[in-house]
């Protein structure tokens, strides 16, 4: 490791449920075959954190040991054995899963499903997650879930890059070709606001963005939706779609939401024979009429995380400015005002919608 990179350095450690707290002398990790060590600049916070950090997570790492964080971009500040894919000084964005590359999943490109999950001795990663993560000053990453920045996107905006990722996968997994399609999107919070991104990116024709806050469905139609539904408002948001797509339906819908309503309005706003995709975590069951979907020919699939390097197609998306994230990345802070940062991002205050920390 280069003498200009210090031994320790600032993170944040997860001490146990509800309780992340600032450290200074963790000690800066080295990169290994194929990695790289990066001088992490910005990291977002995402719900899958608070889900972390209010209930933990199964594969991550020991309480008292964890950094979380994995929406984060930096510059590479040292290489690993046989990596020549980066040099010193490059500015990259992650993409947080790195699969184990042996298992039969990995192997087709399936490596947000890979079959070695958490399974450190076969390879896999999934940063902030099941090793530490971009909420600190430095952070390793394979160079295989690795992406050069364009010269025009900066570090705020490439933490952008996991949702967006997201939601190119979804559209990717539904079809992927959807040039003049009509779509819905129930849900405008992050995942949902980056799945409009994507539809728009990829010239969808009509685009349905229904959700509950009216602030959001109005950032919902600053990024691309053409059409928006309150759902507080309109008695009757099936009807609606409906009305839009002249009694046929819509060729793709994604459920951003993972609630009860929002499963049966997307089930029931399917044109028969075509695809809805699940894009949310449920937080519960839900129950599911799937005799209609059966009888419809509706084809229900499910995304999770940011697979076929994705990440790589928000980036250009981005820099083509085919994806503006001014009213999505809302508020930044610096590492050592974490507290506040989190508080603003889970009680959404100030109109917090996506907040990033700066290590």
């Amino acid at each position: 490791m280069s003498a200009a990179i210090p031994g320790t350095m600032k993170a944040m450690i997860l001490y146990g449920k509800n309780d992340i707290r600032l450290v200074g002398d963790k000690p800066v990790p080295a990169p290994g075959p194929g990695e790289v060590l990066v001088r992490v600049k910005a990291c977002g916070i995402c719900g899958t954190d608070v889900k972390i950090i209010t209930k933990g997570m199964p594969t991550m790492p020991p309480y008292g040991q964890f950094t979380q964080g994995h929406e984060w971009a930096g510059e590479v500040v040292a290489l690993g054995p046989t990596v020549d894919e980066f040099k010193v000084g490059d500015r990259v964005a992650v993409e947080a899963h790195k699969g184990c590359g042996r298992c039969r999943n990995c192997i087709s490109g399936l490596y947000t499903a890979c079959l070695n999950y958490g399974d450190l001795g076969k390879g896999h990663r999934a940063s902030g997650m099941t090793v530490d993560g971009g909420f600190a000053e430095y952070a390793v990453h394979h160079v295989n879930a690795l992406f050069k920045i364009p010269d025009n996107v900066d570090f705020v905006q490439a933490t952008w890059v996991t949702t967006l990722g997201c939601a190119m996968w979804a559209a990717d997994t539904s079809g992927g070709y959807l040039a003049g399609d009509t779509a819905l999107v129930v849900g405008p919070g992050p995942i949902g606001l980056a799945m409009v991104q994507a539809l728009k990116g990829l010239s969808a024709g009509k685009i349905i963005l229904a959700g509950t806050r009216k602030e959001r469905l109005d950032i919902g139609g600053f990024v691309g939706a053409t059409h928006l539904i309150n759902i507080r408002e309109d008695k009757d948001p099936l009807a609606r779609v409906m009305e839009i797509t002249g009694g046929a339906g819509c060729e793709r819908t994604y459920d951003c939401a993972g609630a009860n309503g929002s499963f049966e309005l997307c089930l029931r706003s399917t044109m028969r024979g075509h695809p809805l995709t699940l894009v949310s975590f449920f937080k519960e069951p839900v129950p599911a009429a799937f005799d209609y979907a059966v009888l419809n020919g509706i084809q229900i699939m499910t995304v999770r995380g940011e697979g076929g390097i994705n990440c790589k197609r928000a980036l250009s998306l981005m820099s083509q400015g085919k994806a503006d994230t001014s009213r999505i990345l809302t508020h930044t802070f610096p590492l050592e005002r974490f507290a506040e940062a989190y508080d603003t991002f889970v009680n959404r205050k100030g109109g917090a919608m996506k907040v990033v920390v700066l290590p």
